[in-house]
């Protein structure tokens, strides 16, 4: 949780801004997310487009991801924007670290057993997904959101965002190049052998801090899986249900003792958060 800089918006709909989710942009992430608060003292999460990339095909992403219901995406309450405003959307405010942000808390890679409960969590999701015939075309480490329940995952669509099937999409603002998918990069459309791509890419990433490590960098556990998931070949990747080698476990993902403390150090600024006082007001 970051405070606000002096471009970020004070308002998002009916809703103030409180703070950042996180500092900038890290890892590709093609949106900006903050914390807000209504009048009625509900507390959201608040995602808006970046700048630098084209709204209108986010605000349609956005009411793509409104419609679905898919255990372990980051849910889609209130889409709106328009016209001067620019678009945004909604969540349910939890205490959330973006990947990146926990893997600073905790002062470098996370450990063994917890990148394994995160790759079963996400290979979960996407096996979901990808059975109802959607793609989630926009995994990065900064799309995971790791909560006290496990992680969430935000940036549906951003690869179909970020430019239209046909174009190119290397190099463009907002997209993880470590976690592209060649095919995707060349302007391919969007299909589940890239989320397992990025999927190889953002378990990489959570052992090593990096998206794209050398093989003998990986633990034991990985190099088989990851190094099957970015294959560049996408027939060569296995499918999410595949990576699924073991039952749902009991309780809620491990998460370090950083992580943890980290996650209620935030949940305690928001509690404490006080509302923006506007501009214009003058106390007497």
């Amino acid at each position: 949780m970051e405070a606000p800089r002096h471009d970020d918006p004070l308002r998002v709909g009916a809703y103030s801004v409180l703070a950042r989710l996180e500092a900038e942009a890290e890892h590709g992430s093609p949106e900006r997310r903050f914390i807000v608060r209504g009048g009625v003292g509900d507390t959201l999460i608040a995602r808006l487009p970046r700048p630098d990339t084209d709204p209108t095909r986010w605000a349609i992403e956005a009411e793509g991801a409104r419609r679905l219901s898919i255990p372990g995406f980051l849910p889609v309450g209130e889409v709106g924007g328009g016209g001067a405003e620019p678009p945004w959307c909604t969540a349910p405010y939890v205490p959330a670290l973006p990947l990146p942000a926990a893997l600073r808390a905790h002062g470098g890679p996370l450990p063994g057993p917890v990148v394994r409960a995160l790759g079963a969590a996400l290979a979960r999701t996407l096996a979901t997904a990808h059975a109802q015939g959607v793609t989630h075309a926009g995994l990065s480490p900064a799309a995971v959101l790791l909560t006290a329940d496990g992680p969430r995952l935000s940036c549906l669509g951003a690869v179909r965002a970020a430019a239209p099937d046909g174009e190119h999409r290397s190099g463009l603002p907002g997209l993880d190049s470590g976690s592209l998918a060649p095919e995707q990069a060349a302007g391919g459309r969007p299909r589940p052998p890239g989320d397992v791509y990025a999927l190889g890419a953002v378990l990489a990433y959570a052992a090593t801090g990096h998206t794209v490590p050398e093989r003998d960098e990986l633990p034991d556990f990985l190099r088989e899986p990851v190094t099957a998931c970015l294959s560049r070949d996408p027939a060569r990747r296995p499918q999410a249900h595949q990576l699924l080698t073991h039952p749902d476990p009991a309780g809620p993902m491990p998460l370090p003792a950083s992580v943890v403390v980290a996650l209620a150090h935030q949940s305690a600024q928001v509690l404490a958060a006080e509302l923006p006082v506007p501009a214009h007001r003058i106390d007497r």
